[in-house]
């Protein structure tokens, strides 16, 4: 039953945060400030994403095994100007070579 009231409470909460964003003033979103955050928070999240899965294991702990090589392989191919097709194979690629040489 508690799974249930977390679902209804995060709905309520999306619903809330949506309701927030449609209210706010159109001078106040036009400003240069916020359409500079506005563009540079998804990549900040993406990133912060990205190097949780990468290198977290748990609560207080950090892991470096295949997948952290994976990630080295796609900056390498990202700074090479790969397509981003490729660049996601080649991670993928990485990873499961590092991980069947690695048991």
């Amino acid at each position: 039953m508690t799974v249930w009231i977390a679902i209804a409470l995060t709905a309520l909460g999306c619903y809330l945060v949506k309701l927030t964003g449609l209210s706010i003033p159109a001078a106040v979103l036009e400003r240069p400030l916020v359409r500079r955050l506005a563009v540079l928070l998804p990549v900040a999240l993406l990133a912060a994403l990205t190097a949780l899965q990468t290198f977290g294991a748990g609560p207080g702990e950090l892991t470096l095994d295949a997948r952290a090589v994976g990630l080295g392989a796609a900056a390498v191919a990202l700074l090479l100007r790969a397509p981003f097709l490729l660049v996601i194979a080649v991670a993928v690629l990485v990873t499961a070579g590092v991980r069947w040489l690695g048991g």
